[in-house]
């Protein structure tokens, strides 16, 4: 299972990867960086794709809750609902893929990718793998 470091060179292995960062949603913190940040710095973009993060899972048209009885609290460890998001822009795509993993973990995995020299569909299957594999060091 790979950690933040080589979760992220291996994200930038991918064709037309600009910058990838491994982001805790909670917090809007970079738990790594590599590449180029889109805003020009890797904290500002950590900060900026987060509250993107924190807005699909909070909101329930994204995230509907799921059905549980009257009075049990939601379970503050429970993987978000939402798998990825997705932002496109006329010159690149920004691909935000929330960790699968078995603990507890607040983080996403962030790819910048050149709309095109980059190949979207790879890219996600991608992620989804690593967000997978990803062991939080």
């Amino acid at each position: 299972m790979p950690g933040i470091d080589a979760c992220l060179q291996e994200a930038m292995a991918l064709p037309g990867a600009r910058g990838a960062a491994v982001v805790d949603w909670t917090s809007g913190l970079a738990l790594g960086a590599l590449g180029e940040a889109s805003g020009g710095d890797h904290e500002v973009t950590a900060a900026e794709t987060a509250d993107m993060a924190r807005a699909a899972i909070e909101y329930t048209v994204f995230a509907p809750p799921a059905p549980r009885a009257l009075g049990d609290l939601p379970t503050p460890t429970a993987p978000p609902a939402v798998e990825d998001l997705l932002v496109t822009t006329a010159s690149a795509y920004h691909l935000m893929h929330f960790a699968d993993a078995a603990f507890d973990t607040h983080a996403f995995v962030y790819l910048w990718l050149d709309r095109d020299t980059g190949n979207l569909a790879l890219a996600r299957m991608r992620l989804r793998d690593l967000a997978r594999e990803l062991v939080l060091e």
